[in-house]
């Protein structure tokens, strides 16, 4: 059978890893909320956090992370500057650009979610090998 034919036990497989990576989602929105946080806000602290050097991450980086509208983007860091999760500052390479970066509130409060996330995943790690292996 050709490798392009689609078995019953593919779309069984497809549903059951949509189905467990649902749940890690709903886990995270879950924990975010708990923290006072909406689930993109976490997802910003998160990507500036993994992903900004030491000096902060422009808007149009958090933008295309969390696959959002520049203003999107714009209004969800005004909203974490108001609660004193993040701070604008400006670029040494760049003076016209603001890099955003993390302050020390939100680094305690995304260590917590973070440690949450990695429990979860360990947790649930034999159920994903297992759906990936069907693939």
């Amino acid at each position: 059978m050709p490798d392009d034919v689609i078995r019953d036990r593919d779309y069984e497989s497809l549903a059951a890893f949509r189905q467990a990576l649902r749940r890690f989602v709903a886990f995270s929105e879950t924990q975010a909320k708990a923290s006072g946080l909406s689930p993109r806000q976490h997802q910003a602290l998160l990507a500036i956090r993994g992903t900004a050097p030491a000096n902060g991450l422009p808007i149009s980086q958090i933008a295309n992370d969390l696959l959002i509208q520049h203003n999107t983007a714009v209004e969800l860091v005004d909203r974490l500057v108001e609660a004193g999760l993040v701070r604008r500052q400006a670029d040494p390479s760049d003076g016209r650009r603001s890099l955003v970066v993390l302050t020390a509130k939100a680094e305690t409060v995304l260590a917590a979610l973070s440690a949450a996330h990695l429990g979860e995943l360990r947790a649930i790690r034999p159920n994903l090998l297992a759906l990936l292996r069907r693939f």
